[in-house]
């Protein structure tokens, strides 16, 4: 569980990072790329301790997994309520593939 927790909260930073700052475009690309530099180095010191820990219960195909959904997870989220953009059927089906491939990769074959 402590491996999901710093996950998800290494996923907010770097959306934060990748993405905040589609809300400020007047704002110059040198500076941004500054600050998203600074916000990512929030996320590698949470990403790397959830990976080190993690690695001792998954796989690394499982971990890659994990952060994946919980980066799409945080990401619609962030895209609706942030940036203020709606989710389409079709990135709903795409999600749905990538749930399918959850399935595949924790399952025990």
């Amino acid at each position: 569980m402590r491996t999901i927790a710093l996950l998800v909260a290494s996923n907010i930073f770097m959306t934060f990072a990748w993405y905040g700052h589609l809300n400020f475009k007047e704002v110059a690309l040198w500076k941004v790329i500054l600050i998203s530099w600074g916000i990512a180095f929030f996320e590698y010191c949470l990403m790397v301790p959830a990976n080190r820990i993690g690695s001792y219960q998954f796989s690394t195909f499982q971990l890659k997994t994990i952060q994946e959904v919980i980066t799409l997870v945080i990401f619609s989220f962030f895209s609706v309520y942030y940036l203020k953009e709606g989710i389409k059927w079709n990135y709903m089906v795409g999600f749905g593939f990538i749930i399918l491939a959850v399935f595949f990769i924790f399952k025990k074959w």
